[in-house]
């Protein structure tokens, strides 16, 4: 008689909206509009609200914010100062270390 083999985890996979390559839920970061209308980076990845995630890289967080990829994600319009806000969250976010690495 063997021994049940336990069963692998399942892992959740997101799509980067920067660079579209799909990667483990835990390697992104996670961009939410808020029931408010607000946006904020959700690091815990439960925030109320229409989510979409980027890439720890640079290119990603460009990419996405050049091509209206986030905005059109999010479904809504972003204003040139949340723009402002996301290259500044991103810069924090890069700075802060990247566990899982970069995008592209």
């Amino acid at each position: 008689m063997s021994m049940p083999t336990p069963r692998q985890r399942h892992v959740p996979i997101r799509t980067c909206v920067g660079c579209r390559q799909e990667r483990p839920k835990r390697e992104l970061v996670r961009v939410v509009r808020t029931p408010t209308g607000e946006i904020t980076i959700d690091l815990t990845g439960k925030a109320a609200g229409r989510g979409a995630y980027l890439c720890r890289a640079a290119d990603c967080w460009t990419a996405a914010l050049k091509r209206d990829a986030l905005a059109r994600a999010l479904r809504t319009t972003l204003t040139p100062e949340d723009r402002e806000a996301l290259l500044r969250a991103r810069d924090a976010v890069l700075a802060a270390g990247a566990p899982g690495g970069g995008g592209r």
